[in-house]
């Protein structure tokens, strides 16, 4: 990969900001991932959820629950860390607006009625880590800092 592509990945002036958005973000995610991938925390585990996809007409169902629920476990784990920050939180957006227009958008906004208003607020959260960066305090700022002195 071109250092220069890569540093434009990694680099981030977002300061302390970014650290209060990326941990939570990325913490919700990675539960609902295990939940999806592992059956943790009360979920159906791999195989519940691809019978649930492939019953909404999401197919195939197996491989869209790994695709689901790998880009919410491993990209939360991702962005708690601040590592490759943007890129994982392109991808979670993205299943987050598949999620929206997929499951939720037919019930409306709020989350009571299983709305589109969690997946959203997530998905704007995660548009917002794609744009700043991980920020001061992550390893993306750290990677960087390296790439630069070297």
């Amino acid at each position: 990969m071109n250092k220069s592509l890569l540093n434009k990945i990694l680099a981030s002036k977002a300061g302390y900001a970014a650290l209060i958005l990326r941990v939570p973000v990325g913490l919700i995610l990675a539960a609902h991932g295990a939940q999806k991938l592992f059956g943790w925390f009360g979920g159906n585990g791999l195989a519940g959820t691809a019978g649930w996809m492939s019953s909404i007409g999401i197919e195939p169902g197996y491989l869209m629950a790994i695709l689901a629920g790998s880009a919410e476990f491993f990209g939360g784990i991702a962005l708690v860390l601040g590592l490759l920050t943007r890129p994982a939180a392109v991808i979670a957006a993205f299943t987050m607006l598949v999620a929206i227009f997929s499951v939720h958008i037919s019930n409306g906004l709020f989350a009571s009625n299983n709305g589109y208003e969690y997946a959203l607020t997530l998905m704007v959260a995660l548009i917002s880590l794609s744009i700043q960066g991980g920020g001061y305090l992550s390893i993306d700022k750290a990677l960087s800092d390296k790439s630069h002195r070297v």
